[in-house]
């Protein structure tokens, strides 16, 4: 069984991830952040955003497919999806001009040959979160290159995400809503989606 966490920047995915992993004993599979263009990108956004979202493509389709071969715990957990690489990131940049429409045109192409490839997760555990509650988190987290994040590039990817949950994304997906929903502070929270992954191991058994 393949579950994604998807989410903003701060929605506590990598959390979720750990937590449901240690809860279930399954391999868990964290996003990669290692990159060599990213410092390039930040010199010249322009000429190397193709460049960095093509290698963040290629990092996520290899974890994608060791992923899916290396499933011997039955269940598996995956921090952030080839999807948003695609209709979040990649295409924020296009809208904000730091990639051409060619650029983007081929990016696309790539991403809509792999994903025929490779299977849909079973369920999309999408954590949304308002800036505010983004801001908070990763205040609380501490990340030093994160402690200047701009709210607005954050609202523009939240609405994105929104987006692409409510009219891109057509597989099955359970809504986390971070800013009332707090599966770290409130077990109720936690118990009710490790409900929903116990009711789909059951179908899938049948």
């Amino acid at each position: 069984m393949y579950i994604a966490i998807a989410g903003n920047i701060g929605s506590g995915k990598t959390t979720l991830t750990t937590m449901l992993n240690d809860r279930y004993q399954a391999k868990a599979y964290l996003e990669e952040v290692d990159n060599p263009y990213i410092g390039d990108f930040y010199e010249d956004m322009n000429r190397w955003s193709f460049n960095l979202q093509v290698c963040f493509l290629g990092n996520r389709i290899r974890q994608t497919m060791d992923m899916l071969e290396d499933n011997n715990s039955g269940i598996i957990f995956q921090d952030r999806t080839i999807y948003e690489d695609a209709h979040i990131f990649a295409d924020n940049l296009h809208e904000m001009g730091l990639m051409s429409g060619r650029d983007i045109e081929t990016y696309m192409k790539i991403f809509q040959l792999i994903t025929r490839l490779i299977p849909k997760p079973d369920l999309l555990i999408y954590l949304k979160a308002s800036v505010p509650t983004l801001i908070r988190q990763i205040r609380k987290r501490g990340r030093e290159y994160e402690m200047n994040i701009d709210e607005a590039y954050l609202s523009r990817l939240n609405d994105k995400y929104n987006n692409w949950i409510d009219n891109i994304y057509d597989g099955e997906v359970l809504v986390v809503n971070k800013d009332c929903e707090d599966f770290v502070d409130d077990e109720q929270v936690f118990q009710r989606i490790c409900k929903r992954l116990d009711e789909l191991k059951a179908q899938k058994l049948k």
